[in-house]
């Protein structure tokens, strides 16, 4: 295989591609199928609380802590993997390890019971580790492959991917579930939740055989002839301390990670809990109407949002790409207010297509502008990490207030109408940054 040059078109196209093939996790197990099967094991078995550990917890918090405990885990794991794919300078092996984690992980989902909670959970916490993992290494290539003046289009091209991706497999799974007797599963409640089981098996098949294409493409990072030892398994760490001291000298970026920290905080806790939101906030009527409502819903995000990313990539080449984010910012507060009043399915159906609209443009364009205000270095990884580093702290700080606020008051609403402070202290964060 003959090494593509930085910027050429088909080493931009499999880069990209690699959204096209991971994005069914975040679609299909993060937001849509599997939150709905996990509520259905408790709601079939008749139960709200679950004893794990010699102790009583509630189905909500449960799943809500496990994705809080595994972010800790990334944030702990990313200096040390970066730290040794900058000293190895083989990305690539790194980013196909998580991948193949994650997506045998999603298989395993197949077995998730209430009766084997705790090895349920792993292949969950396992899946997520290996999504976020692969996608940190995914990301530091943006300016290996690309130019800076590609990588707003490049970047926004990968989400649109990934949302196409994304429906076509959710529809797939979505008549499966509504319509098991034609995919020869029966037509009982039992055959849907079996469908949504299968679903699981077809998002890891569907991340395996996509990403592939990525792969041949991909170089393999800067090749070094070093031997990993334990000595270097720290070095991530002194490496984002180092990447901090750096940004005293470097205005720019420093005052648009303390932006980016705060609302990326907020965008985060929305999409991670808004199918749980819809569920208990939202009058359905009954549960089938639930199960289309929410899936329905989420294929309006996921839909709208393919034009909400390439409409803030010409945004951003017309307006600037910090005037564009403060806009954005300010519409995902607006957001948050009509959050707190919504109690119909109308509402939340037109409540996220503006979700859709802002979703993939704010995580496609604060990628390509944190790209942009890199220093040239070869270690990008270790400036990709601190950005996720700073992302990930942020999703546990943001889980963990909302959870608070939602166990203190005894209603989600409050907690979402309170991210819209989030948004609208980093729509000032970020006009504080030089506009270069």
């Amino acid at each position: 295989m003959q090494t593509l040059k930085k910027g050429s078109k088909k080493l931009l196209n499999a880069w990209a591609f690699y959204d096209w093939a991971n994005s069914v996790y975040s679609l299909v197990i993060a937001s849509s199928v599997f939150p709905l099967y996990y509520q259905a094991l408790f709601s079939s078995a008749g139960i709200e609380y679950i004893t794990i550990f010699g102790g009583t917890i509630r189905s909500t918090p449960l799943i809500t802590y496990t994705t809080a405990i595994a972010f800790i885990f990334i944030s702990l794991l990313i200096p040390i993997l970066s730290g040794i794919a900058d000293f190895v300078g083989n990305k690539k092996v790194f980013m196909k390890f998580f991948c193949y984690l994650g997506a045998f992980s999603c298989m395993g989902l197949y077995f998730f019971n209430l009766e084997n909670i705790l090895t349920s959970l792993l292949f969950y916490f396992l899946a997520l580790i290996g999504f976020w993992c692969s996608w940190i290494f995914y990301n530091s290539y943006l300016p290996d492959v690309a130019y800076p003046e590609q990588q707003d289009k490049l970047s926004a091209k990968g989400f649109s991917l990934g949302y196409i991706g994304s429906v076509l497999l959710l529809l797939f799974n979505l008549a499966m579930i509504m319509f098991p007797e034609n995919f020869g599963l029966g037509d009982d409640g039992a055959s849907k939740m079996k469908a949504m089981q299968i679903s699981f098996i077809s998002v890891g098949i569907w991340w395996l055989l996509f990403s592939q294409y990525t792969f041949y493409y991909l170089p393999k990072g800067n090749i070094t002839n070093n031997k990993v030892t334990w000595h270097i398994l720290f070095d991530g760490y002194r490496e984002l301390k180092s990447v901090y001291r750096s940004l005293s000298g470097n205005r720019v970026l420093k005052r648009y990670l303390y932006a980016f920290f705060v609302y990326s905080m907020a965008v985060q806790t929305v999409m991670l809990v808004a199918t749980y939101f819809g569920e208990q906030e939202i009058n359905w009527g009954n549960d089938n109407q639930k199960t289309i409502g929410l899936i329905s819903s989420i294929l309006i995000i996921q839909l709208v949002a393919i034009i909400g990313a390439q409409l803030t990539s010409k945004a951003s080449s017309k307006f600037g790409n910090l005037p564009t984010l403060i806009v954005i910012n300010g519409i995902w507060a607006v957001i948050c207010v009509a959050a707190f009043f919504m109690t119909t399915p109308l509402q939340f159906y037109i409540t996220a297509g503006f979700v859709g609209m802002v979703m993939g443009g704010i995580q496609a364009l604060s990628r390509s502008t944190y790209s942009k205000f890199l220093p040239n270095t070869k270690d990008t990884a270790s400036y990709f990490s601190f950005y996720d580093v700073s992302e990930k702290i942020g999703i546990v700080i943001g889980m963990l207030i909302y959870g608070f606020i939602d166990q203190f008051t005894g209603s989600m609403r409050n907690s979402i109408v309170f991210l819209m402070l989030f948004f609208i202290t980093g729509a000032i964060l970020l006009a504080r940054v030089p506009n270069k």
